[in-house]
């Protein structure tokens, strides 16, 4: 039987949203926006959230992360699929794949040390990084296989699911800032994931910081995107008084205007579209909210820990 075949006949893609916030989480540990301050008194309108990561099967029994949060021991803490099920030492964690060098999606790669065998799976790029900081080096070579992907390579991230790389308009980490920053370039430091599983399509892209023809014409078609959600206006931080950033400055597109990601989609044939990424300034994450609103009457998803989406 010929990969494809086996591909075909395998079980459909599942994915699970480990943690659906932007870097920080939500609540974040210093702050009382007005979503923190919800969450902090348990109003039942929203709901905490923890830092960007998917996993990935076609089986159920062997899994790949999409990023490693920094709690990604809670993240596996809550998800039975994740955790040892047979022997002394077990896991179900095949491979860890990571889009950028964000300390919010390599972070927990710290807390996977403990001498179980996986795929370590990032651009040439990112790679580098890693090999740079000797703190990673806690990840044994004789049980961590580090595969650098080329970008446009189909890649095997799992048994009977092949997956491709592509640049995404972003930036750099923010500690590997120079004096001098780009934004909206597209290199190796901002990748999305394209899920390729017999006619399946699906793709998670948590950092974009501009909807290109190129990328459009990419998602058009798609069964399922789930995209950069990061703010819901582009000075959103500033208004509430906890940043000085711009989502632009930071790399990211606002969900609403003109040049946002809602109006972005509007004329993209994508049948399920979600959020993902999601600052805990948004205020789509409280239920009721206009802004809420205003994203699912456009079709929109947002996405919360725990959150299964199966195609």
């Amino acid at each position: 039987m010929s990969l494809a075949e086996s591909v075909r006949t395998a079980g459909s893609l599942q994915l699970r949203v480990l943690g659906a916030a932007a870097g920080g989480g939500s609540p974040q540990w210093n702050c009382r926006c007005e979503v923190c301050r919800l969450l902090w008194t348990n109003d039942p309108r929203v709901t905490p959230r923890t830092q960007s990561s998917i996993a990935a099967s076609v089986d159920g029994e062997n899994w790949a992360l999409i990023n490693c949060a920094p709690e990604v021991l809670n993240q596996i803490q809550k998800t039975p699929a994740l955790q040892p099920s047979w022997g002394d030492r077990h896991t179900p964690i095949r491979s860890v794949l990571v889009t950028n060098a964000d300390v919010d999606h390599i972070g927990g790669l710290l807390n996977l040390r403990e001498s179980s065998p996986f795929r370590l799976l990032a651009t040439p790029l990112i790679q580098d990084v890693l090999a740079q900081n000797p703190i990673f080096d806690v990840l044994n070579p004789e049980f961590v296989e580090r595969e650098p992907i080329a970008l446009g390579e189909t890649f095997t991230l799992l048994e009977g699911l092949e997956a491709r790389l592509f640049a995404v308009p972003g930036k750099t980490a923010l500690y590997l800032e120079g004096d001098t920053v780009e934004i909206g370039g597209e290199s190796e430091s901002t990748v999305g994931v394209e899920f390729v599983h017999g006619d399946q399509r699906a793709y998670y892209i948590p950092g974009c910081a501009a909807m290109t023809p190129a990328l459009a014409s990419r998602l058009d078609g798609a069964d399922l995107v789930l995209f950069d959600g990061t703010l819901w206006r582009d000075d959103e931080m500033i208004e509430a008084g906890v940043g000085v950033k711009t989502g632009a400055r930071m790399g990211h597109m606002s969900m609403s205007g003109d040049d946002g990601s809602i109006a972005a989609f509007a004329d993209l044939d994508v049948a399920r579209r979600v959020f993902v990424h999601i600052n805990n300034t948004n205020p789509v994450l409280i239920e009721g909210s206009k802004a809420r609103l205003a994203a699912e009457n456009a079709g929109w998803e947002i996405a919360f820990d725990g959150m299964e989406l199966d195609c």
